[in-house]
């Protein structure tokens, strides 16, 4: 039989992203049993390392057996009954995949529909919960992953709690990255994912649960639609009853927690800065080559980059361009902005300045392969990255 071979790529996609050495080598570590009380150690150690990624002291903390989506369908299913109404920012693609999510859980969906490339103000969601005085969620994506925005959320929770809603956030793309702040920000639901910024593979999606929402769950008039996300149920596993619920993926869970390791060893504002400097670097080089970047700078996301793709090139041909020969991966654009943009990741162990410089020189050879000459944005990278004292 073959053995399974696997090309080696580097990821800056906007996910997966690279997973280090150490991760994968802790992944390869004999199995336990999910009850087994050595497994259980480890993952009381990885609900507390979240906690401080997160920056919060919510003993409801961890990670859902599942993708970031679990963990946004963990936080709808919880939260949502029939007929409540819902406010969902749709500022991009996964903005609308929670409106979607949250009607076909039988809620009334209030959309704020922001075009892409834009934020959603707070003066917007003030009018939206002036008109809809029975709102019981907001639901909001913090680092859109389909536009290449950070959305703002300063002040959201004072004006979402002044009605007596909760504040739902997804942090797929932010976690790790950026500045999260649950505590701090008043968020009360934050879901994320392990293959962005925390530079695990796929297969788990760390959320944490306020005070505010656990309070709301307990009062539920229905029971929990879904058994499998039911959080009354996860919690009586993660708790001090250690009521078996589901077998946990256990590999995945050494892996997170050693990569949670990796990110708490190099220190939270060090790697929130190393993500910033390495993808304004990347802006800059893009920018030298004359590459139209689709987001304001001050709403930029560092950890997603979207460029347009310049007249008269093959959206596709160049991608695979830059496979075949450099084995690289970006993504092209989603929804509307499909076949028009790329999305360049600056995630985890992708975030490395080395990683943009190989790129920038790659994406300049792939124009050249289809007639479009760029200049060189190297010099314009490696300055931006001397200036922020990184070189």
């Amino acid at each position: 039989m073959d053995k399974l071979d696997v090309p080696k790529r580097l990821l800056l996609g906007p996910g997966p992203s690279p997973v280090p050495e150490r991760v994968r080598h802790a992944m390869a570590k004999p199995l336990l049993g999910h009850m087994d009380s050595a497994f259980l150690t480890i993952v009381d150690n990885v609900q507390d390392k979240l906690r401080t990624v997160f920056g919060t002291q919510n003993p409801l903390t961890f990670p859902v057996s599942g993708t970031g989506s679990a963990g946004m369908e963990t936080s709808l299913v919880n939260l949502t009954e029939p007929g409540d109404v819902v406010v969902v920012v749709e500022q991009g693609v996964f903005g609308q995949r929670l409106a979607d999510a949250a009607g076909r859980l039988g809620a009334k969906v209030v959309s704020i529909k922001v075009p892409f490339g834009e934020t959603c103000t707070l003066e917007t969601l003030e009018h939206t919960l002036n008109e809809h005085s029975a709102v019981k969620l907001v639901a909001v994506v913090k680092a859109e992953t389909s536009t290449g925005v950070l959305q703002p959320l300063n002040g959201w929770a004072d004006r979402v709690h002044n009605r007596g809603a909760l504040l739902l956030v997804d942090a797929v793309t932010a976690l790790g990255g950026l500045p999260v702040e649950v505590d701090a920000m008043g968020l009360d639901v934050v879901f994320s994912g392990t293959q962005k910024c925390l530079a695990a593979p796929p297969g788990l999606a760390p959320m944490t649960v306020g005070r505010r929402a656990l309070d709301r769950i307990n009062r539920r008039k229905i029971p929990v639609s879904s058994w499998y996300f039911d959080l009354a149920a996860i919690g009586r596993y993660l708790g001090q009853a250690r009521a078996y619920h589901h077998t946990a993926p256990i590999s995945m869970f050494y892996a997170l927690d050693e990569a949670l390791s990796l990110i708490i060893e190099e220190g939270l504002e060090e790697t929130w800065a190393r993500h910033r400097a390495v993808a304004s670097s990347l802006w800059a080089g893009l920018d030298a080559m004359g590459l139209k970047l689709m987001v304001p700078e001050e709403h930029r996301l560092p950890t997603v980059t979207t460029v347009q793709v310049p007249e008269g090139v093959d959206d596709g041909r160049l991608r695979a361009y830059l496979l075949d020969h450099y084995n690289i991966e970006i993504a092209g654009g989603l929804g509307p902005w499909a076949g028009k943009i790329w999305r360049i990741g600056v995630m985890g162990q992708g975030a490395q300045v080395s990683h943009m410089m190989t790129l920038i020189m790659a994406l300049r050879e792939a124009l050249d392969d289809q007639g479009v000459s760029v200049p060189s944005g190297l010099s314009a990278l490696q300055d931006s990255y001397r200036k922020r004292g990184r070189g």
